[in-house]
């Protein structure tokens, strides 16, 4: 016998979702920042053993859109309901359930096996933990969740049991993807988002999500990966900050990506950067395709 599925994370922005992903799959597959809307594409992680595969999904946060970005995203979103097997449904310990909007109800009336996932609890007491935990078991809006599973991503408590509950729950089937596949991402993609989590680190306000990285080349070889990439922001005005004076802020960006790249990669890389202004590229059907986002 041997068990196949698609199980996807879907949550409110900064519950913990990639941080979780990473914890299931065992690599940094997904960016992770404390800023809000940092997943914007549907990354997957593949776990594989001998008698199953499951098919992880990081997902953007649930939002109202303000672009015609945010609308691709929740298409993302709303696409995981699709064809996932089982749903994991991230909340963390501060949210509580009045958070409950549509979405999270139509996920609740899928009929999709449902894990209620409370992350951060290393962050509260035992008899708070316990007292959420009554809450979300209390309220009727909740019912069609299966399994409430308290976990702490970031310190990978009680993820082992949650893998268990999963593997539990994984109907039978062959495996979708050959058994080496991690993810179904390309080295480019994972170029662009390493880039983009240093800026989102680097940067407040408005730069971070008026950015968006093009990978223009990409040269592999025996011991070194050549990269070039280009940094696209909506305004002038935003060129100059996020280059800095005499390019010092994008230097910085450039000498932190290309040092997790290089950890992720295993070899030397060599990384050159540019900015350029394409305005409004949030609200172009025509650019958000070229940068690879869903119509």
């Amino acid at each position: 016998m041997h068990k196949s599925g698609f199980v996807n994370i879907i949550g409110n922005p900064n519950v913990g979702k990639s941080t979780l992903m990473n914890a299931l799959v065992g690599e940094r597959l997904s960016i992770i920042t404390s800023k809000a809307q940092t997943t914007r594409h549907r990354i997957l992680g593949i776990v594989n053993g001998d008698d199953f595969q499951i098919v992880y999904s990081d997902t953007p946060g649930i939002l109202k859109p303000n672009y015609k970005l945010h609308e691709s995203m929740m298409k993302v979103v709303q696409g995981a309901l699709k064809d996932a097997d089982i749903i994991l449904y991230v909340t963390d310990v501060t949210e509580g359930t009045e958070h409950r909007n549509e979405f999270v109800d139509k996920i609740l009336r899928s009929g999709i096996k449902t894990i209620l996932v409370i992350n951060k609890i290393d962050t509260v007491k035992k008899e708070d933990l316990l007292a959420v935990i009554a809450t979300y078991a209390q309220a009727h809006e909740f019912d069609a969740v299966i399994l409430i599973v308290p976990v702490s991503a970031a310190h990978n408590f009680n993820i082992g049991g949650l893998f268990d509950r999963i593997l539990e729950l994984l109907p039978e089937g062959e495996p979708f993807y050959p058994k080496d596949a991690l993810t179904d991402k390309s080295l480019r993609f994972f170029a662009s988002e390493i880039i983009r989590e240093k800026i989102l680190l680097n940067y407040e306000k408005e730069i971070p999500y008026s950015v968006e990285i093009s990978i223009e080349e990409y040269k592999e070889e025996p011991t070194i990966d050549r990269i070039s990439a280009v940094i696209y922001v909506a305004r002038d005005s935003q060129k100059g900050i996020l280059i800095g004076h005499q390019g010092s802020r994008l230097k910085k960006v450039g000498s932190e990506a290309r040092a997790d790249l290089e950890q992720f990669l295993g070899k030397k890389v060599f990384l050159q950067l540019f900015v350029k202004v394409n305005e409004d590229w949030r609200n172009s059907d025509r650019q958000l395709k070229r940068f690879g986002y869903e119509e």
